[in-house]
């Protein structure tokens, strides 16, 4: 029997699978020069749009940075709305609301003295719980995968669902409080005074003052501190390491805050427990591109596809 005569009411799960899969091939034969050229479009949409994004984010990173950042925080919020992701929403409104206090805090003129602290400390402390539970999440993905679920008897899909779960969290407010710190990076720090996105800085920064912050160093480079020690880069420059940290890891500079001479973080940070912090920060820096703008570079294939007439 022709599988369009089919009633699909009466078959099993798998047998109707089985005659969508052959309506399916039906459907698609003799279509391999169509198929040839959806191929060709996708690779020729994908080349075309990363030029146009690395020359958009070398031209004018601003925009670039502040599109890709609207993009990142709303777009999961629309399929949230749209699944019924409960838990992941009120996780979202959290980490909105206390960011959204946070950025206010910086971009306020003019600066409270303990604002630049306030605003690394919360974005240094999300970094390290979104890196920490990215961890947890490949773990227990790898330990699905090798069957270790079994020992403590949970299912395959419960572990392997937790385990997705937590990884997309950990990425997901990766890249998104990294975003925010470094766009509050640059508006405190150029309130500041110590740092300037072009030219010179507007004050003279004392041997004993952070460039970051703008507040007293008490505690010397060679001695352990209670709460937090104070680093010196090669530049001679010293600072909170709290402020630094913030600077270099979460807010994604590269330079000293306040002669913009290049800092070696694997130098600066000699732990090599410390080093993966920066890799993952390079790692974020990818799925940045993944998830905000691969999803409009497929819309935009479709498109094509529907406008062309190609199935």
């Amino acid at each position: 029997m022709s599988a369009k005569l089919v009633d699909l009411s009466h078959l099993s799960p798998e047998e109707r699978w089985r005659v969508e899969h052959a309506r399916m091939h039906a459907k698609h034969r003799g279509h391999e020069a169509m198929h040839a050229e959806m191929v060709l479009i996708l690779i020729a949409t994908l080349v075309v749009a990363q030029l146009l994004l690395v020359q958009w984010k070398q031209r004018h990173p601003r925009s670039y940075n502040m599109v890709t950042l609207f993009q990142m925080w709303v777009v999961p919020l629309y399929f949230t709305i749209k699944l019924y992701w409960w838990r992941f929403l009120v996780i979202w409104v959290l980490f909105s609301a206390v960011t959204a206090f946070v950025t206010f805090r910086a971009t306020r003129k003019p600066l409270v003295q303990t604002t630049p602290r306030l605003v690394y400390k919360w974005f240094l402390l999300i970094y390290k719980i979104s890196y920490a539970t990215g961890i947890v999440g490949y773990m227990a993905v790898m330990f699905t995968l090798f069957g270790l679920n079994f020992l403590f008897r949970i299912k395959p899909e419960d572990a392997m669902d937790f385990g997705i779960s937590l990884l997309f969290y950990g990425l997901y407010y990766g890249v998104l409080e990294r975003d925010f710190a470094e766009m509050c990076a640059d508006y405190m720090a150029s309130t500041i005074g110590f740092y300037s996105a072009s030219g010179m800085p507007t004050k003279h920064l004392s041997d004993s003052v952070c460039a970051v912050c703008g507040q007293q160093i008490f505690v010397d480079v060679n001695e352990e501190g209670i709460i937090e020690n104070t680093y010196r880069l090669s530049c001679n420059h010293v600072f909170h390491e709290f402020c630094i940290r913030g600077w270099c890891i979460v807010g994604k500079k590269q330079t000293c805050p306040y002669c913009k001479e290049k800092v070696d973080l694997k130098r600066m940070f000699s732990n090599p427990w410390e080093r993966p912090h920066v890799m993952y920060g390079q790692l974020l820096d990818w799925l940045r591109y993944l998830v905000a703008w691969q999803p409009v570079i497929i819309g935009l294939v479709q498109g094509i596809n529907y406008v062309l007439g190609l199935e």
